[in-house]
């Protein structure tokens, strides 16, 4: 198999809660668990990945989805700050792509085609007129091959995927591994990488919604959010970027000072409307490939800090727009609009049709 090109992403996730001088727990270790069977009989294990403090998150192989995060407050109590559900079944009849792998590529590709080296493809259209993370069966519904990897001061889970040539439209096999490992310093790193035979597009990324008072515990408005960006991307009604990219100085879109999440929201602005809240891409500032921090966010009420360090040039940032009560989450807690934000790192929306976006 000829190499042709290959993809290198790393994702930092940083939680911390002050202050860190937790009682050690013991090492680092992985466990696992059976999770139950897909549709059509695959089965699908669950593994728990404990630091010695205590932190602990829960990732199954379907999907590659971070089910669960238990990170302390500022008391030391533990609390789960993910979305999701408390079984497979759940996940399978419908998830709004909680804590999943989002793949091959991440958020929107307009009208569901891009054209590489003179050939068109077309995608599966599954969000309106166009294609948004991956298709109808992205790597969110994957049974992935899953292999504990042994660290030092650290868990760490890898798994892997071949995408085969074709598969919702895509060119190329491409060969995915996704690492996560979680730290003694209670840092959750997720590392991305690809290999394929052909030229294609990629953009991989992972969709958890986090409330940091607690999953299900009220909504997000209240968090303190820096964003470290001077630019972000308009859409339009169909949540494609037009191109521009608006300086956020003046607009409800300036997060370059920690603010508070609900602050300008319902303001009368037009990509807030658009958007029904907070749903887009935002141009970080520093060079793509080097790592460096993307967003910062804080919960008064537990101390809770989220940092979120990247090698990506954008980070979209969503606001829960579209929970509206139906779904019934872990615990029997009711997930209700903006009760999760996400800050999904990536490549910009729709950069297959623009060549100037990365």
């Amino acid at each position: 198999m000829k190499l042709r090109c290959s993809l290198l992403i790393l994702l930092l996730l940083t939680i911390m809660a002050f202050p860190l001088t937790f009682e050690a727990k013991g090492q680092a270790k992985v466990t696992k668990e059976s999770f139950g069977k897909t549709s059509d009989g695959q089965g699908v294990d669950i593994y728990t990945l404990t630091n010695r403090h205590g932190v602990e998150a829960k990732i199954t192989n379907y999907g590659g989805i971070v089910t669960s995060l238990k990170v302390p407050d500022r008391n030391g109590k533990l609390d789960d700050v993910v979305l999701g559900f408390d079984n497979l079944d759940a996940y399978l009849k419908r998830n709004p792509y909680f804590g999943a792998i989002i793949g091959r590529y991440g958020n929107r590709i307009a009208k569901g085609h891009f054209t590489l080296n003179g050939v068109e493809y077309k995608l599966a259209v599954n969000n309106g007129e166009n294609h948004l993370h991956g298709g109808i069966k992205g790597f969110d519904k994957i049974v992935w091959n899953a292999r504990v990897l042994k660290v030092p001061n650290a868990a760490a889970l890898e798994l892997t995927y071949l995408s085969k040539d074709g598969e919702e439209g895509y060119p190329g096999n491409l060969s995915v591994k996704v690492i996560y490992t979680l730290t003694n310093a209670n840092e959750v790193k997720i590392d991305y990488s690809a290999i394929t035979d052909k030229d294609t597009v990629v953009n991989l990324t992972n969709h958890s919604y986090f409330n940091l008072a607690g999953q299900g515990n009220g909504d997000i408005l209240d968090h303190r959010l820096f964003i470290n960006a001077a630019r972000f991307t308009p859409t339009d009604a169909g949540s494609i970027p037009t191109g521009e990219l608006r300086s956020v100085p003046g607009t409800p879109f300036d997060f370059t000072r920690l603010t508070a999440i609900g602050a300008r929201i319902n303001q009368d602005y037009d990509q807030l409307k658009l958007g029904k809240g907070y749903d887009h891409n935002f141009v970080l500032n520093g060079r793509m490939g080097a790592l460096r921090q993307a967003a910062k966010v804080y919960q008064p009420a537990t101390g809770r800090v989220m940092e979120v360090w990247t090698t990506e040039p954008g980070v979209q940032f969503y606001t829960g727009n579209f929970l509206d009560g139906t779904l019934t989450g872990k615990d029997g807690k009711v997930y209700q609009q903006r009760y999760g934000f996400c800050l999904e790192t990536q490549h910009y929306p729709d950069s297959p049709n623009k060549p100037k976006f990365p």
